[in-house]
């Protein structure tokens, strides 16, 4: 098993929260983190999998089950599936409040978990739990490998890319026939949203255009925009906002809007293994995905990440905020002899940055004459990200 960046800071919330809740995209490794923490836990626990019939069973009467295990950890797997729970919850812990009581996994963001918020506030402790980072991959897994298969766990550490492909094939095709109805209900062509993601794949990194895609798709921009909603509230895809502060200067403001996982993308445009990355038409798009994701899941929590762009050509692919300064721009390229762009150099003057980088895939980590800072993403985030 690949340890987990998050799993001190899950065990400590634990000591700390009568509710823990951990979200993230299905099949990016919750179960096995919870019964993993489970073990360790002195008071023992009971799984419960929504999924399963014989287990919602259980919750008929979910007050008396929950009660009969009180002086347990309560791990309720798919929670999304009866919100009603939480109210219940907030009312047990309110009776006998100690930390540890339930943890709660789910694959919707907590918008979409109704009530949780209200019901359980002051009471839970919310951690998003993302695919496999950079940082995470072990040393028999290469940095190569991980920008081509992405980060799920199975996908990964598939023997054969042909098993990676063949996995990738059927999370697709169950999340798009099975996941999506499960999760969010009825009324989403399976049709569309199919080539919602093939479009996705081969469009990453790219300003969001609602109209663009709903001419493409035969539907309405409102029905295409939900779309991408759900998808964002399943952790599929990362919207990355503008930064339109600068009133002086005409910005562009539509989001821009990632496939989180690089295998994701990968398998979605047909690149069948790593060389081929660089025949395809998405590398570069592919590469910039792949770095917004690590950044995104590395950073401190009080740093925003986003993009800075102005109609006169200003343009910079990160831009890192911390309440209301930039403290840090960052381009992403693919080559490290890449040349720095007129529109970064505008883009750091418009946002009066000092910590400047240009992140590339390898080469020379240096400091130019003005300083900019050239860096490989591994160093990147392993020296630099830190003492943003």
């Amino acid at each position: 098993m690949i340890a987990r960046n998050i799993t001190d800071s899950i065990k400590k919330h634990l000591l700390k929260f009568p509710a823990v809740a951990i979200l993230g995209a299905r099949q990016v490794g919750k179960t096995t983190l919870a019964k993993q923490i489970a073990k360790t836990m002195k008071q023992g626990s009971v799984y419960l999998d929504l999924e399963k019939t014989s287990d919602a069973n259980k919750l008929s009467d979910a007050e008396h089950y929950l009660s009969l295990h009180s002086d347990k950890c309560i791990i309720i797997d798919e929670v999304q599936i009866k919100p009603e729970l939480f109210s219940l919850m907030r009312a047990l812990i309110d009776e006998k409040r100690k930390p540890g009581r339930f943890l709660l996994l789910g694959s919707v963001s907590p918008e979409l978990i109704k009530g949780v918020s209200q019901s359980l506030a002051g009471r839970i402790m919310i951690t998003e739990m993302s695919t496999i980072s950079l940082t995470e991959i072990p040393k028999t897994i290469s940095f190569h490998r991980h920008w081509f298969r992405g980060g799920f766990p199975e996908a990964i550490t598939a023997k054969t890319n042909r098993d990676f492909s063949d996995w990738m094939d059927n999370y697709i095709a169950t999340y798009i026939n099975k996941d999506l109805q499960f999760l969010f209900g009825t009324g989403i062509s399976k049709s569309v949203m199919q080539n919602f993601w093939l479009m996705l794949g081969n469009h990453t990194s790219q300003i969001w255009n609602a109209q663009a895609y709903a001419k493409s798709l035969g539907v309405t921009s409102p029905t295409i925009s939900r779309y991408l909603d759900l998808l964002e509230a399943g952790y599929i895809i990362r919207k990355l906002p503008s930064y339109h502060v600068n009133a002086k200067k005409r910005l562009i403001k539509a989001s821009k809007v990632y496939v989180r996982d690089s295998g994701l993308i990968h398998r979605l445009v047909r690149v069948h293994d790593y060389e081929n990355i660089f025949e395809s038409l998405v590398a570069g798009s592919s590469w910039e995905s792949y770095v917004v994701e690590q950044v995104a899941q590395l950073k401190h929590k009080d740093i925003d990440l986003y993009y800075y762009r102005t109609h006169g050509g200003a343009e910079c692919d990160l831009v890192f905020v911390r309440g209301i300064k930039v403290i840090a721009c960052a381009e992403i390229k693919l080559s490290a002899n890449a040349a720095i762009s007129k529109g970064y150099y505008e883009s750091i003057a418009d946002l009066k940055s000092k910590n400047n980088f240009i992140i590339t895939m390898e080469g020379e980590n240096y400091l130019t004459s003005n300083n900019i800072r050239y860096c490989p993403l591994v160093i990147f985030v392993t020296k630099y990200l830190p003492t943003l």
